[in-house]
């Protein structure tokens, strides 16, 4: 059975009615966007480097691996693992398992970023040689993000706007809706903002402002 097929099991939304625009799920969806933004950044990068012999740009990369590095890994699965998930499983069977199939995606996603992180240093120290081997490292991260978001926007935001109470809810959004976490007790969120401008800053045109100075 794959956990993934939502609509055969009943995880997408029956009636329209039960459609609440949630300040959490919209962030939740909002941080998956920003990151997307970064991985199709470093994948269009990357075809100027392979495509148009581009030099490249090892400060914008190493900022777009750092933050691939650290805001899903410090920051987003963690709150989606203490409440979104943990307050689901309060509130409703998982009869696919798919919960679990994604907490195994964020210890999995680990292995990925540290795979991701080696393949730069090996490119930034030896040269066009690695390029194919960084190359292909992005390429599979970016795929894996892009299946595991999918799940979780179009099967588990679904299910949590149906089964969720209004507390539940209060609860996510007091999580995700400000930059400190209640259980990790830090201030991070505005760390990865400032990194995500810093990127937006370094890129060139069209994906940033670095030409527009």
């Amino acid at each position: 059975m794959d956990p993934r097929a939502g609509e055969e099991h009943g995880f997408l939304p029956v009636e329209a009615s039960v459609q609440k625009t949630l300040r959490a799920a919209d962030i939740i969806v909002g941080e998956h966007r920003s990151l997307d933004a970064v991985l199709h950044g470093m994948l269009y990068v990357l075809r100027q480097i392979r495509y148009f012999a581009e030099k490249p740009d090892f400060v914008l990369l190493g900022a777009m691996t750092r933050y691939i590095a650290t805001f899903p890994e410090g920051f987003h699965h963690p709150k989606e693992d203490r409440y979104l998930f943990r307050l689901l499983r309060e509130r409703s069977e998982d009869p696919t398992g798919v919960l679990g199939v994604l907490e195994r995606e964020h210890v999995a996603s680990k292995d990925r970023v540290g795979e991701l992180q080696r393949a730069l240093l090996q490119y930034e120290h030896y040269g066009p040689q690695s390029f194919a081997t960084f190359s292909s490292a992005v390429a599979s991260y970016a795929a894996f993000h892009w299946e595991h978001a999918r799940a979780e926007e179009n099967i588990v935001l679904p299910w949590a706007r149906r089964v969720l109470t209004a507390q539940d809810w209060k609860e996510i959004d007091d999580a995700f809706g400000g930059h400190s976490d209640p259980l990790l007790g830090i201030d991070t969120g505005a760390q990865y903002e400032r990194l995500f401008r810093h990127i937006v800053d370094l890129a060139p045109s069209p994906l940033g402002l670095r030409d527009h100075r």
